[in-house]
């Protein structure tokens, strides 16, 4: 089981924290990562070819060319004392087993949505749901730039608890992605503090 980690201190000074972006085949994990990243992002994509749809799906999307076959790792300072490590995780079934690693030590989690294939983030959802620690956000990527779902009516579709914080993200734009980051940072702090006891 992946658990939740603090940020820790750099020898600055500043913090650090390590998100994961997580969600299903083609939702712009990668996008998201490239958007932010001050450096060049690391990313393992791969071709994809008729020869491997019988193990993953060749369609992701208009455009899909490539997939990830290992992680997406990008860095993003904000500010002078908080610097973010962003994993994006695979999204085939067969990497799945990957998802603990890549989430160990993670402070927070924004899973990804296309609601144009919804049942693509259920396994994403449900581990983080029941198979992590880690605290998680959802946020639905605006393809187009276009919302067609209602947030409350992807929040019934997916089951997700009220707790769990929803939002909106264009996975292309860098400030609409820093907000989500941001937005997954607030409800690690608000869900991992500390009870005050009256």
């Amino acid at each position: 089981m992946a658990s939740a980690s603090t940020p820790n201190r750099t020898s600055a000074g500043a913090s650090s924290a390590k998100l994961v972006v997580a969600g299903g085949f083609g939702v712009g994990k990668t996008t998201l990562v490239g958007a932010v990243s001050e450096i060049p992002p690391v990313n393992t994509e791969a071709w994809m070819t008729e020869a491997s749809k019988a193990v993953d799906p060749v369609t992701g999307g208009p455009g899909k060319m490539t997939t990830t076959v290992a992680m997406d790792f990008g860095r993003i300072t904000l500010g002078w004392d908080l610097i973010l490590y962003l994993f994006g995780t695979p999204g085939q079934p067969r990497f799945w087993p990957m998802w603990d690693d890549l989430c160990r030590g993670a402070s927070g989690a924004v899973v990804l949505v296309d609601t144009r294939r919804l049942d693509a983030s259920f396994p994403a959802v449900n581990y983080f749901e029941n198979d992590s620690d880690v605290p998680f956000i959802v946020a639905v990527n605006l393809f187009d730039g276009v919302q067609t779902h209602p947030l409350d009516q992807v929040r019934d579709a997916l089951g997700l608890a009220d707790a769990v914080p929803l939002v909106t993200c264009d996975a292309r734009d860098r400030k609409s992605a820093v907000r989500t980051l941001l937005t997954s940072l607030t409800n690690t702090m608000d869900t991992t503090a500390p009870a005050v006891v009256p």
